[in-house]
């Protein structure tokens, strides 16, 4: 019974029914020529995207970029490593040095001896000392291991010791 009523309907207004598929067919027509549109739109994107700037192809220069970072961590872990082995030779290069001059000897009238105290971040090194006369001049090495020396120093070396440690 309802297929008789809708057949019934079609028939009785059959010139509506035709334009409204029309108007349906250009709607589709319209969205067809809107798709094409777009998808020649990307197409030229993709290709442009695909071939590159310099003809290299997007998959070529993804390589070269995952290359070149593997050489940039490459030369960081070489880098950091250098860093290292500076910071290790740092440790003991000379960085405190403290100069004292004085008066060996009463007669003389200036002061032309002195005690040098030359030490790495560890307190290790030397101290060096010159001391002036009117015959002679003579000078005196004494190393230092942990802020002390196993040889006999004088007060001189010993401040001039004592400044360099202070230094930080």
């Amino acid at each position: 019974m309802e297929n008789t009523y809708i057949m019934k309907f079609i028939i009785n207004n059959l010139s509506y029914v035709v334009a409204v598929l029309g108007i349906l067919v250009i709607v589709m027509y319209l969205l067809m020529i809107n798709l094409f549109y777009n998808l020649n739109y990307m197409k030229k994107r993709y290709k442009k995207m695909m071939t590159g700037v310099d003809g290299a192809n997007l998959e070529r220069m993804i390589i070269g970029c995952i290359d070149k970072n593997e050489e940039v961590a490459n030369d960081n872990l070489k880098i950091h490593q250098d860093i290292s082995d500076i910071q290790a030779l740092l440790q003991q290069a000379i960085t405190r040095v403290a100069v004292v001059r004085f008066r060996a000897f009463e007669d003389m009238g200036s002061d032309l001896s002195y005690a040098v105290a030359m030490l790495d971040s560890d307190n290790n090194g030397v101290v060096m000392s010159s001391i002036f006369a009117r015959e002679d001049s003579r000078s005196y090495v004494k190393p230092i291991t942990a802020g002390k020396s196993s040889y006999p120093m004088t007060d001189e070396e010993e401040d001039a010791l004592k400044q360099a440690m202070a230094q930080r």
